[in-house]
């Protein structure tokens, strides 16, 4: 994005930021805890950078740390913040029917709480210990978990690989409101070592968050059947499926059990940037993808398996039916990687060569021969493709893996046992001495509940978001290309917006368009900024 920091002023996602309280108000709180309080705020000031290197004053409300329902698990992140904008460089703005950014910081299926928040943006996401106490509980700790999948944090992502406050930034300098969800994550457990932030919880408290909002239609500032959801990696995830279950019956036991507020959960419209998602069939697509990639130590991972899985993901890209987006026809494990080059590599890599100065397109050009130039377009192969990428970031399986160790298995743990498997192949090859070689029989509905294309195919959820953008980076490893690409061919067959490019040569987490992000969700929902004198 190429915007640095402003002197005197903290560098926040790649976005200048700056928030002082500058005035404050509060009242008591209600007796009824699922009402929002329009009283209970403090006044902040920020400086926001926006893309073009302009900065914006910004004068916001800010509620912090609100329990989002009436029996909360774990208060510490069953919260939310809400931060809407009343001036921005001197002139006074109207947020009451202005769009909702519904921004999750989740990465890495981990605990992601908004309780210590300062301002906007200042949500974080937990990986060690002393991550709350459960309601009840005398104590808790984040146990000694398996890696996370998607814990490979960069410089575009948080300490567990979610999202950076970017997004949530550029909202409110753009008008419009932003909340930002805290979840419970796989690591949290009682006193009693009993595991409480594990699947389905993460999805139920974001659903539960969303019931909370639109519970206080005219009390919370905002349009509440304008909510914009947006995650990355595992929150990326959780975006599309927060969009794609709407209202879904599946989850109602366990937003009753909560106390959730009674009413939708649906939302407008969604952003998914490098979801993790689809777990059950990760393993195969991402042999599918990167199988005959080396590791970063050199070596090639076991091809037995690897092959095994691919065959697996043959059928079951088989059994979704899809048609490509653009007219490409039926897509099967034999033409998706035809697909994927034409539909989305080149024309990524003809974006990012197009906008090179005539020299700096040479350079590349040179140092990477595997890409024809021609007519203002990049062409190339799948096979070349993956020899640009290199290293694969994963051993194989993936996300099931064999000993256990992945942070996917801890996200389908129970009780006080830490991991668990999830697919038939993981169980069946399990290396760490189980006495039952077969999935839980609780697994298969958890699954369900944690993927968006259980309400996409077959029995289709009416009430899913109709638009979504979906992004993700070319040399991005921690999941296949094809996760994404199956999510937008399939909401693009039922008639959805799709709005889906992939960054060329950019890795996981990468948000390089987060302006164009903006101006979409105005273009989506239809919101015009009213502005005062």
């Amino acid at each position: 994005m190429g915007i640095g920091a402003t002197a005197g002023v903290a560098a926040v996602g790649g976005i200048a930021l700056s928030a002082n309280a500058s005035d404050s108000k509060t009242s008591s709180s209600s007796s009824d805890a699922l009402v929002f309080d329009p009283d209970a705020y403090t006044k902040l000031t920020t400086t926001v950078t926006d893309t073009d290197n302009n900065d914006h004053s910004v004068t916001y409300h800010f509620w912090k740390a609100i329990t989002y329902v009436a029996k909360p698990v774990d208060a510490t992140y069953q919260s939310l913040n809400v931060s809407v904008p009343v001036e921005i460089d001197g002139t006074a703005v109207d947020a009451t029917n202005a769009p909702i950014l519904f921004a999750n910081s989740v990465g890495g299926y981990m605990p992601s709480s908004v309780a210590d928040a300062t301002g906007i943006g200042g949500g974080s996401a937990s990986m060690g210990p002393g991550a709350g106490t459960p309601s009840g509980a005398a104590s808790s700790s984040a146990g000694p978990a398996p890696s996370a999948s998607a814990s490979n944090a960069t410089g575009a992502t948080n300490g567990t690989g979610g999202a950076l406050s970017t997004n949530q930034l550029l909202a409110l300098a753009a008008g419009y409101v932003v909340i930002e969800p805290g979840a419970r994550g796989r690591t949290l457990k009682n006193s009693s070592g009993e595991y409480y932030g594990t699947a389905p919880a993460a999805i139920v408290d974001l659903k539960a968050a969303v019931r909370y909002v639109k519970s206080n239609k005219g009390r919370i500032p905002g349009n509440v059947e304008r909510i914009v959801s947006a995650g990355t990696s595992a929150g990326g995830a959780l975006s599309s499926l927060l969009g794609a279950s709407g209202d879904s019956p599946v989850y109602d036991k366990y937003l009753k059990e909560l106390g959730a507020a009674d009413a939708s959960d649906a939302i407008f419209a969604t952003g998914a940037w490098c979801p993790i998602t689809d777990l059950e069939h990760a393993d195969g697509a991402y042999e599918w993808n990167w199988g005959a990639n080396d590791l970063s130590t050199g070596k090639l991972v076991d091809q037995t398996v690897s092959k095994a899985l691919q065959a697996q993901f043959a059928e079951y890209q088989a059994g979704l039916k899809l048609r490509g987006l653009g007219g490409f026809g039926p897509l099967n494990a034999r033409n998706l990687d035809e697909y994927m080059v034409e539909q989305y590599l080149e024309p990524s890599a003809t974006t990012y060569l197009a906008a090179l100065s005539d020299s700096a397109r040479e350079t590349y050009l040179k140092a990477n021969t595997f890409i024809t130039w021609s007519g203002g377009k990049a062409t190339f192969t799948w096979a070349d493709f993956l020899t640009h990428v290199g290293a694969r970031k994963k051993d194989t399986p993936a996300f099931d893996a064999f000993d256990l160790s992945a942070g996917e298995n801890n996200e389908f743990g129970t009780g006080t046992t830490l991991a668990r498997h999830f697919t038939a192949y993981g169980a069946k090859n399990d290396s760490t001495g189980l006495s039952s070689k077969r999935v839980a029989s609780d697994i298969p509905a958890k699954l369900d509940l944690m993927n968006p294309m259980h309400h996409l195919v077959g029995k289709v959820n009416p009430n899913r978001s109709k638009h979504w953008w979906i992004r993700l980076g070319t040399k991005d490893s921690d999941t296949s290309l094809t996760v994404a690409a199956n999510l937008a061919a399939r909401l693009d067959n039922l008639g959805d917006d799709v709005n889906h490019i992939y960054y060329w040569d950019e890795g996981h987490g990468s948000n390089t368009d987060p302006g164009d992000f903006i101006t979409w969700i105005a273009q989506v929902t239809g919101h015009k900024a009213r502005r005062g004198k």
